[in-house]
């Protein structure tokens, strides 16, 4: 296993390389290709941290715990939420933010502040050539030319080994407050956290448990964050529009929100879990005729509906079919996060795309790996 402890050795280890090349962060998310293994935990560290800009800048290999720990410090906080997908995987590796941002990780909060790409104000990469490759700033947005930052984010490691990451962060609020009502039934509960986003209440999580999910009562929840007179305000104004079983305040909200953030109420359970993008107006529809085409769900619903997490039998294709039949129908996609080794060896993990766009990924993948060396085959969608 090859193990760079600088960028430098990094592009010279590409350089060098002679067949495909398995690129590993933290191990976290059980999507290692075939290839020799480069291990990037190797470029970590704190390269830089301005509280006052709200910047930090950090090696692409260092642990989110340690950037927690040093932001938690300064009362400040990664504002996109990222998951922490060892539960959900049962992996026992160490996220670390070059992960993240390979692969574009945003938790709840995402439907307030943005996803990850959002975040990040420049990276440092090496290409399938070897080649060293800086794009945007360190402190302030700046970029000339192609916004390299949105395209290597969500790339999953298939156009460039990340090296360096600079991030804008947020301070803590004050005070967080979620409302829970249970018993409400998907299409009910998805309308009434559509009307909460669409009030000035500034809502900050907007998510639904199925019964299956929580072993209980379904459960719609909704997160307000701020100063401490604000939130109980706009906890009142909410509480009177939509209702509320139970409020729950401080560490206990954020329980709940690392449940949503993490999906752990399908950790160590039987079966594959898939990650559908799509509209939350549509949401629902698609939940319900997929019940009707008699498959097996288990439901979390992030993002008002805009994120739609599904367990399902792991057998034959998962469901895959009809779940991407009904994706395609309605819009999104739907990549298939979790899953035996005879699925996965039958289902794509990503949502196939219009031949298209297709040719427009082939291309880009070519431009910035030409030997086609990392990662090999990861994002192919046939």
């Amino acid at each position: 296993m090859a193990r760079p402890a600088t960028e430098a050795e990094l592009a010279d280890l590409i350089r060098g390389a002679t067949g495909p090349l398995s690129i590993r962060g933290g191990n976290t998310r059980g999507m290692a290709t075939e290839g020799e293994p480069l291990q990037t935990d190797g470029l970590h560290g704190i390269r830089l941290y301005e509280p006052g800009a709200l910047t930090l800048v950090a090696g692409a290999g260092t642990p989110i715990a340690d950037i927690d720990t040093i932001l938690g410090e300064k009362g400040q906080r990664l504002a996109f939420e990222p998951m922490d997908h060892r539960a959900l995987m049962s992996t026992a590796g160490t996220p670390t933010i070059g992960g993240i941002a390979a692969a574009n990780i945003s938790g709840p909060r995402r439907i307030q502040t943005g996803a990850a790409r959002d975040h990040m104000l420049g990276i440092r990469f090496v290409n399938g050539a070897g080649d060293i490759v800086r794009n945007g700033g360190r402190v302030m947005k700046n970029v000339t030319g192609y916004d390299l930052v949105k395209l290597i984010a969500g790339s999953h490691g298939t156009l460039g080994v990340l090296t360096e990451i600079s991030l804008k962060v947020q301070a803590i609020p004050e005070a967080e407050a979620t409302l829970v009502l249970r018993g409400q039934p998907m299409h009910d509960a998805l309308a009434d956290l559509t009307r909460a986003m669409g009030t000035p209440c500034d809502v900050s999580g907007a998510a639904w448990l199925s019964p299956e999910a929580t072993g209980g009562p379904a459960e719609r929840r909704i997160r307000i964050e701020g100063m401490s007179g604000s939130v109980d305000y706009r906890v009142k104004k909410l509480t009177d529009l939509l209702g509320a079983d139970d409020i729950h305040r401080g560490p206990d909200s954020a329980a709940l929100w690392r449940e949503v953030r993490d999906v752990t109420p399908f950790a160590g359970q039987d079966g594959a879990v898939w990650r559908i993008s799509t509209r939350p107006t549509v949401a629902a529809g698609i939940c319900e005729t997929l019940a009707r085409t008699g498959l097996e769900m288990r439901t979390i619903a992030d993002w008002s509906g805009g994120l739609l997490w599904l367990m399902t039998p792991d057998k034959g294709d998962a469901g895959a079919a009809a779940i991407r039949a009904q994706v395609e129908a309605h819009g999104g996609h739907a990549t298939l996060i979790r899953a035996g080794a005879a699925t996965r060896a039958r289902v794509p993990v990503f949502h196939p795309q219009h031949p298209a766009l297709d040719k427009l990924a082939a291309g880009l993948r070519t431009r910035f790996d030409p030997r086609s060396i990392l990662n090999p085959g990861l994002m192919e969608t046939s």
